[in-house]
């Protein structure tokens, strides 16, 4: 106050004269210094605002942008070939598999009508825009698919900006398909193959849903669960389920479009009505039709040796006629198929007259250490991979043939039932009989050829204990003959898919007076299992008395309900699904004929392009 004094030059003043006009002056300074203080505060606070919006807004971009490539997913179910190879977060991918047995072939960057701004790169490359926001909020991803054909997995990295603000975020996406149930039906009756029902509702040709018009007047043996059956694993089916004495532990889905009365019914087997459903998770939600393949023609077409540098990177084996595997804790397999001649081939498998024959499939060949010998090849389990196990080909009249053919002579020919040249049927054992055998409708014909154990069927023979990632698909039936178990050792990733065209058999011998061959009690089989046109049943269900427990970790898929116990016979289910597969899949498993893709993990990471479109550091 005394220095303000003087340099107002009021000193002189013997009394307070002008001490007023001082107060206002330091008053009207803190005024103004409020002022402008306030002043920089909130034009500070409206530039946080715009930044934490902006910020926000990024990423709710780069969300966007990974549910705009689930659509085009769901659209395309091929779309996974599409992507920029020149993309950071690609290359980074691709840097890192050299070398590696995954999926690492080039994506393809559409074109035309096709063209997605998605896929810029750099300061001048495009972006899309997240519709309605004016051109505000832009994302663009990059794909890596180094684990899609192992694992069926999908991963993303999308990024996205708005104003001066980047974020990027990271997805693995997965199929919605057969493996995300325990339990899955198209029909919940009797294979027709089996039961030999023709009415038109129920045959093989022209099996209707029950909620599309099917009636118990159609008697198409339609199964119950009941007897207290537990389901421990979500489960599905496209026709509208009969339930009684049964609990479900996890969700229930069924194609039935409508709640009236229910969407399902309290039914038994016999058509009476029932109590006892116990539905965790609450009553069976109507959802759309999952629709299955026809065939599994495209897993044969992954044995192809001419593909290597476009749709099929990582070739899988080829095996032709009845083919035995038995698994081994160490990772290795052995292998009996005795007319594999090639096991890929240049070309379609079914038509191809040439082929390769390397080791990592077994050499073909009667001596000691090959495919057809005695002991067979022993040979590491493919990584990451597929086995075929093909029907024999018929040898041309006219031209080339096919480079796996054998004669249909001698005990070749499809009526060859007593000797299938890699064990079956067993000594002492009465295999089922074909044709329109009432044996057949209780054990088993269903598919290709005449006998259970055709001397030309692409049937496999498989048990043991696995330890690594691989699907069996065949064209024919796929027996499991003892127990199929995972290894503990490497327990977190050994993963089996199992896909015959026709039924898997879970091996039951009878002797001639219907007595089980096999003294041990009990089955177990862990895996995917999924049975395109028939079922997943037990052979020779009628017979042999009470078999102890069938216990299955994984998931169940078939076209029609498989029977495991009939009466007093067969196997109690002790079914349990491996919460694994919401997150991972057998190697180069089969889809449903349309799907989507679900977000299985989902993460922020280091935004990877700057505002100006440049690779962030």
């Amino acid at each position: 106050m005394i220095r303000l004094r003087r340099r107002l030059g009021l000193d002189a003043l013997r009394d307070d004269s002008g001490m007023a006009m001082a107060m206002a002056l330091i008053f009207g300074m803190v005024l103004v210094v409020m002022a402008a203080t306030a002043l920089t505060v909130a034009t500070s606070g409206l530039k946080k605002a715009d930044t934490d919006q902006d910020w926000n807004g990024a990423l709710s971009a780069a969300y966007a942008g990974i549910e705009e490539y689930q659509s085009r997913l769901a659209n395309d179910n091929s779309y996974f070939k599409y992507g920029n190879d020149d993309a950071p977060f690609t290359k980074a991918t691709a840097s890192k598999a050299a070398g590696s047995t995954i999926d690492t072939a080039s994506l393809i960057l559409p074109t035309g009508d096709q063209a997605n701004k998605a896929f810029g790169i750099g300061a001048t490359g495009t972006w899309a825009t997240v519709p309605g926001s004016a051109g505000t909020s832009q994302y663009r991803y990059e794909v890596d698919r180094s684990l899609y054909a192992s694992k069926g997995t999908l991963t993303i990295r999308a990024t996205g900006k708005v104003g001066s603000s980047t974020r990027s975020v990271v997805a693995d996406l997965r199929q919605k398909g057969f493996i995300d149930y325990l339990y899955f039906t198209d029909f919940e009756f009797k294979d027709p193959m089996l039961s030999g029902r023709s009415v038109t509702n129920c045959n093989a040709v022209s099996s209707k849903h029950a909620w599309e018009g099917r009636v118990t007047g159609d008697n198409c043996g339609e199964i119950a669960f009941g007897s207290g059956d537990k389901i421990y694993g979500p489960a599905h089916s496209n026709d509208t389920l009969r339930v009684c004495d049964a609990t479900f532990f996890e969700a229930v889905t069924t194609a039935k479009p409508d709640k009236t009365p229910l969407t399902y019914t309290r039914q038994s087997s016999t058509g009476a009505g029932c109590t006892g459903q116990d539905f965790k998770k609450g009553d069976p939600v109507g959802v759309g039709t999952i629709g299955m393949p026809d065939t599994n023609e495209d897993q044969r077409r992954e044995t192809r040796n001419d593909l290597t540098s476009s749709d099929v990177p990582l070739p899988g084996c080829l095996y032709t006629g009845p083919t035995d595997i038995v698994f081994t804790d160490d990772g290795k397999m052995t292998v009996k198929s005795p007319y594999t001649k090639a096991t890929r081939t240049k070309g379609d498998a079914k038509t191809a007259t040439e082929g390769s024959a390397l080791a990592d499939c077994g050499i073909p060949g009667q001596a000691a250490g090959q495919l057809g010998s005695a002991g067979g090849a022993t040979i590491p389990v493919p990584a990451n991979n597929l086995i075929y196990v093909q029907n024999i080909p018929l040898p041309s009249l006219l031209g080339k043939s096919n480079v796996n053919a054998t004669a249909a002579i001698g005990d070749m020919t499809d009526t060859s039932c007593g000797n299938n040249h890699v064990g079956y049927p067993v000594s002492g054992e009465v295999a089922p009989a074909g044709g329109s055998s009432a044996s057949r409708y209780d054990a088993g014909a269903t598919g290709d050829g005449t006998c259970a154990y055709s001397a030309r069927a692409g049937d496999a023979f498989v048990k043991g204990t696995f330890r690594g990632q691989l699907t069996i698909a065949t064209e024919n039936y796929l027996y499991v003959t003892g127990d199929l178990k995972y290894s503990t050792t490497d327990a977190t990733t050994n993963i089996l898919g199992l896909a015959p065209t026709s039924t898997l058999w879970v091996w039951n011998p009878m002797s001639s007076s219907n007595k089980p061959l096999l003294t041990a009690q009990n089955r177990e089989i862990n895996g995917s299992v999924l049975s395109l046109r028939h079922s997943f049943t037990i052979q020779n269900v009628g017979k042999g008395g009470e078999r102890g427990t069938l216990t299955v970790k994984g998931s169940i898929a078939q076209a029609y309900r498989g029977i495991v116990h009939s009466g007093d016979n067969g196997y109690i289910k002790n079914y349990t699904y491996d919460t694994r597969l919401r997150y991972m899949a057998p190697p180069k498993f089969l889809s449903p004929v349309t799907t989507s893709y679900g977000v299985t993990t989902l993460s922020e990471v280091k935004a990877g392009y700057k505002p100006d479109g440049s690779t962030a550091p």
